[in-house]
């Protein structure tokens, strides 16, 4: 998890951005909901397929296995903005818990995905009665909202520079459990641009001098390569 700390005006890295460890305790989620009997049932999509549409009956929690879905709303005047990249091991859908009668964004699937598909009731169900279930679901859930509240401070604080390049670090999972993902998901410019709000021509800017800076690489198929150096650009003051 990324996050920044408001300090005179200025944004600065906390720990987390350094010592790189995640809270959230051990647990085998994907075997645990593997093995449950829960009301679920796997679904599989191909590249660009819509999982739900904003405005769809909320009646259900999602819990990604493969590949990744971005979650992207649009408003009154048909603006579009990616608002989170998912990738495996994350939930998404759970508003329906909170009382969310309709689903509030639209979830998309970047690459081929799998996504296991658990029904409402037997989601409260399994949280009443599976207590180390129940506590790392409530881990991601408070880490989820950690992480917007640093992407509104971001938004305010940081430039477009600093938030592309948060913005690569969180999609190469930089200070999550485990090693970082170097390689990204197939993210367009398109795309982190609408996620950190700014447009393509800015973030092409960027990323050509990440690039010549070797913070980042491509290869023959596009992918991006992350290098842990790109850390400095979130530090430097």
């Amino acid at each position: 998890m990324l996050s920044i700390a408001v300090r005179r005006g200025s944004v600065q890295a906390p720990r987390s951005l350094q010592k790189a460890k995640s809270r959230i305790p051990a647990f085998d989620l994907k075997l645990f909901l593997d093995s449950a009997g829960l009301g679920r049932r796997l679904a599989k999509f191909g590249a660009s397929e819509t999982v739900f549409a904003q405005g769809d009956p909320a009646t259900n929690v999602m819990y990604i296995q493969e590949g990744s879905v971005k979650l992207t709303v649009v408003n009154e005047c048909g603006k579009e903005a990616v608002v989170a990249i998912l990738r495996p091991g994350d939930f998404f859908g759970e508003g329906c818990l909170a009382g969310q009668c309709i689903c509030m964004a639209t979830a998309t699937t970047i690459a081929p995905t799998a996504v296991l598909v658990i029904e409402k009731d037997n989601m409260l169900q399994v949280l009443h009665s599976e207590s180390e279930f129940s506590d790392r679901f409530i881990a991601f859930m408070l880490a989820r909202n950690l992480r917007v509240e640093e992407d509104l401070i971001d938004q305010l604080f940081n430039s477009s520079e600093k938030r592309l390049a948060r913005t690569l670090l969180l999609l190469a999972r930089y200070g999550a459990r485990g090693q970082p993902e170097r390689v990204l998901p197939q993210v367009s410019q398109e795309m982190l641009a609408e996620m950190i709000g700014t447009t393509r021509s800015r973030v092409n800017f960027f990323m050509n001098k990440f690039r010549k800076l070797g913070f980042i690489q491509y290869s023959k198929n596009r992918e991006i390569h992350i290098d842990h150096s790109l850390l400095t650009v979130v530090l430097h003051d």
